[in-house]
């Protein structure tokens, strides 16, 4: 099977969920027959459905997917139960979405498209001729990346866009790392027991008697993945819980503390939070040595953005009459003052110095490839398409002022994942929800 590699224009857990839908669908294997003598509704989200018949397909494609992770399987019943409030969950954040505002335009969702289909080396038709094998369509594909698109925009508007960093945290940051020394990075899986805002003392307790379960059977020798698919009701629960590495700066401090102590294998405690209780399983760890220097390259560009007026081959077709003049004595600042679209354009398109991962992985390998003075050929990026050339490179230490960012980028993740958490739970508990029986 070919790997779907993370497209860098979806957040995390809601990107995780997109791409196992596309490794589901490329995956090479015919769909199993599943016989429904009738599709009946099964939930109600505030004015929309949940068919049966939804939730059996939700259900076949996860039962492709443990299985491919030699995950055992649970109960179809209780894994079915677990999907349905994911479901539930998605179907609530899409139409809040929806009902505040945010749309996506069909050309992002063309996009988006494009994109999957040069990470798994094809092109758009053989995507299609792939899909349509399978039994599935192009349309499916086009509604799911809509859907989760609709949630990223609505995350980016309602938490991201509202994090805030002080001065302070910075600084605060900065003197925790240095007593601590190198920070340790963490490989960890994590099962989430939500607990409803606003919940009763009776419900905590119910929360807290189940997660209590949960962890006495880890204990006892149960697969976490197993109990993760079963029993955690976090976005991916069905990846085994799967967190990867994160480093401990980059983690609730509630996480952090929790994992610290532990060896690889082992099961933290219980853990209570504002979302509700956690269950942490270290997988690995190791030492993050701070780089003393990074290469850095000073770079400018020209941007043509691609819209409904302007076609990707039209900003292609403009870019390279632009690099002809170029080449023929041209000066640069003054094409990217008067073609480009990027807010640079104003200084002649200069970046100044830019850092490794800086910029978004598509500009950063063309920049890279590029000698000094060098001038690149269009290069396709989200946001557009750019002509680049690189000035000059040096090797430059860590300044205090990287390292300032460099804590803001981590208190801002860490505080934007917690804020999601509490914000996703908040658009599920004030949704109308209807449960109807399975069978």
């Amino acid at each position: 099977m070919k790997t779907i590699e993370r497209p860098e224009w979806l957040r995390p857990h809601w990107a995780l969920m997109l791409l196992l839908v596309v490794a589901l669908l490329l995956s090479g294997q015919p769909a199993r027959a599943e016989v429904v003598q009738l599709n009946y509704i099964v939930a109600v989200v505030n004015d929309e459905v949940i068919t049966r018949q939804e939730l059996t397909k939700r259900y076949l494609e996860t039962e492709k997917a443990l299985a491919r992770q030699n995950t055992p399987l649970p109960p179809r019943n209780v894994i079915e139960k677990q999907l349905l409030e994911r479901m539930i969950t998605e179907l609530a954040l899409q139409q809040h979405a929806r009902n505040t505002g945010v749309r996506v335009d069909p050309a992002q969702v063309e996009r988006a498209i494009q994109r999957i289909a040069e990470q798994n080396k094809m092109d758009v038709p053989t995507l299609q001729a792939t899909l349509e094998r399978q039994g599935q369509s192009m349309d499916s594909m086009r509604a799911t990346i809509r859907n989760e698109l609709l949630i990223a925009r609505a995350r980016e508007r309602d938490v991201d866009n509202r994090v805030t960093v002080s001065d302070a945290e910075i600084e605060g940051y900065l003197q925790t790392k240095a007593q601590q020394g190198a920070e340790t990075e963490y490989n960890f899986s994590h099962i989430l027991i939500t607990t409803p805002e606003n919940a009763s003392p009776e419900q905590i307790q119910a929360r807290r008697a189940r997660a209590d379960d949960v962890h006495a059977q880890l204990e006892k020798g149960a697969d976490f993945a197993q109990l993760s698919a079963s029993s955690s009701d976090a976005p991916n629960a069905m990846q085994g819980g799967a967190f990867g590495w994160r480093a401990s700066g980059k983690m609730p401090a509630l996480f952090a503390d929790a994992l610290k102590p532990l060896q690889p294998g082992q099961i933290s405690p219980v853990l209570k939070s504002s979302n509700g209780f956690h269950i942490l399983r270290l997988n690995d760890k190791r030492g993050l040595d701070a780089a003393l220097s990074v290469t850095q390259t000073h770079a400018r560009h020209i941007l043509i953005k691609t819209n409904e007026l302007t076609s990707e081959s039209d900003a292609r077709s403009r870019l390279l009459q632009i690099k002809e003049r170029l080449e023929n004595g041209a000066k640069f600042e003054e094409l990217a003052r008067q073609y480009s679209d990027d807010g640079s354009a104003s200084k002649g398109g200069d970046l100044g110095w830019i850092n490794p991962g800086d910029t978004v992985p598509e500009f950063e390998r063309a920049m890279d490839e590029l000698k000094p003075g060098e001038i690149s050929q269009p290069v396709r990026s989200p946001f557009g398409l750019h002509l680049i050339q690189v000035l000059e490179r040096r090797d430059q230490d860590v300044t205090q002022e990287r390292q300032k960012l460099q804590a803001r980028q981590a208190i801002r993740e860490r505080k934007a994942e917690e804020a999601f958490q509490d914000w996703v739970r908040q658009i599920r508990d004030s949704a109308y929800v209807e449960l109807r029986p399975l069978d």
